[in-house]
């Protein structure tokens, strides 16, 4: 009797997805909180605009090159640990080859199943050092072109998601009625953000749509109150 393929499928742009996550999610936020702060002190659209401009800028650079800076630490450490593993390999093998027999047992083998497969990796020093980076530190090779492709996904997210709340300002004159445009398009943008992450994340999508209009909410509803009361003085 014939049988289907089994073939699995598994979410692999894991890295791409948090990046993503990372600047819309300050995206959407921040400049939301700034505007809505503004709004609050009775200011202009066009100040609003310029403000959440330049604020757009600043920030996508600062949340770029925090992933840049992100990503190279963790190839910068990837390297550290490998090279240490080499040399602990080439001067203490004994102890390397108890590490092994370590992490086997973890995994429920007896020390009489593991000592045979321990001893075929001792000839094969490569595959034994890249056994003890993943299983024993639990390090992946880092992708060298990580840190720029993060640096470009975070900063980018970060812009697309800072426009969604100013775009009103950009195209209304009267400022409460672009704030009303700014807080319905923002929200409904958490919305389906914070639904869509928690889809990609495996997380329940409707709590975590809600958990993010909630959290974006409340950030711009504090900064309008602040400015508000702030400006009354």
């Amino acid at each position: 009797m014939p049988q289907t393929p089994h073939v699995e499928k598994h979410f692999t742009a894991s890295e791409f997805v948090r990046d993503i996550v990372i600047g819309m999610a300050d995206g959407l936020t921040v400049p939301f909180a700034l505007a809505a702060g503004l709004s609050g002190a009775d200011t202009t659209t066009r100040i609003i605009v310029v403000a959440g401009l330049a604020e757009i800028a600043a920030g996508s650079i600062a949340m770029g090159l925090g992933g840049y800076l992100a990503a190279k630490n963790d190839a910068e450490h990837y390297e550290s640990e490998l090279r240490r593993e080499e040399r602990e390999v080439e001067e203490i093998p004994e102890e390397e080859a108890r590490e092994v027999l370590e992490v086997f047992e973890t995994y429920g083998l007896t020390r009489q199943e593991a000592v045979p497969i321990v001893d075929s990796l001792r000839q094969r020093p490569r595959q034994w050092i890249d056994f003890m980076m993943r299983f024993e530190l639990g390090l992946e090779p880092p992708d060298p072109k990580r840190a720029l492709r993060s640096a470009a996904t975070i900063a980018g997210a970060y812009i697309a998601g800072g426009l969604i709340p100013l775009a009103p300002y950009m195209l209304m004159a009267n400022l409460y009625s672009a704030l009303i445009a700014s807080v319905i398009a923002t929200l409904v943008a958490l919305a389906i953000f914070g639904g869509i992450k928690g889809h990609y994340t495996g997380m329940p999508v409707l709590s975590n749509a809600f958990r993010t209009v909630v959290i974006g909410g409340l950030a711009a509803g504090a900064a309008f109150g602040i400015a508000r009361l702030v400006s009354a003085r």
